[in-house]
């Protein structure tokens, strides 16, 4: 699909907002959920593309977008992946934070439209990378996830990657409590509150701990 066609709907569809903890981020996000589910429903059927989590901050991405504002030397200088981003709230985070080279990366081709956008709203810059990655040797110094791990197929087919690459570089996860996290995820570094909509979460916030991931 041209990246025009994408970019277009995802300016049909959402509108600037900003992230909750870095209010200076501005991201393309959804204002009201079920239309939005509503309306892309057929569009995404049509083009076998997912549902639309690129169109929302996930707790977890919010969680290190402030832990990276508190904590630019995590990836100053460094080559940086987000990965399973999203709209790549994270990869804006250290791209502002001073990062040598940011990479978002999500296997959704809508994903890859909203980061570019995002990217541009903020003048930072980041890349958007439309690529499963697992099985790949790391060629990044630190990998940021965010809010992976609420389905099984999904934290099955990443952790034991994830695990691996941690054997090499920093991997920091951020989990809101998600059902199929990693019992032992590895070392805990901080938790932040970030509140949320009740239509997507069961409460005003979640709490989300980061921790650096251990093989």
């Amino acid at each position: 699909m041209p990246a025009a066609t994408l970019s277009a709907f995802i300016r049909g569809h959402l509108a600037p907002g900003r992230s909750v903890l870095e209010p200076d981020l501005r991201l393309y996000l959804a204002t009201e959920i079920t239309p939005l589910w509503q309306a892309t429903e057929g569009f995404l059927a049509t083009h076998d593309l997912a549902p639309p989590f690129w169109a929302f901050a996930w707790p977890g991405s919010e969680a290190l977008a402030r832990h990276i504002t508190l904590h630019p030397t995590l990836v100053r200088g460094l080559r940086v992946l987000d990965f399973a981003a999203g709209g790549g709230l994270a990869a804006l985070a250290a791209a502002r934070a001073g990062a040598a080279h940011v990479e978002a990366a999500d296997i959704d081709p809508l994903a890859g439209a909203v980061i570019s956008l995002n990217a541009e709203l903020n003048n930072l810059a980041v890349s958007a990378r439309i690529e499963d990655l697992v099985g790949h040797p790391p060629t990044w110094d630190i990998i940021l996830v965010g809010d992976v791990c609420y389905e099984a197929p999904m934290a099955a087919h990443i952790m034991p990657w994830l695990r691996a690459c941690s054997a090499k570089i920093p991997v920091i996860m951020g989990d809101p409590g998600r059902k199929y996290r990693p019992q032992s995820p590895g070392e805990r570094l901080a938790t932040y509150k970030v509140p949320t909509l009740r239509e997507l979460e069961d409460g005003d916030f979640r709490e989300v701990t980061l921790f650096r991931l251990t093989p």
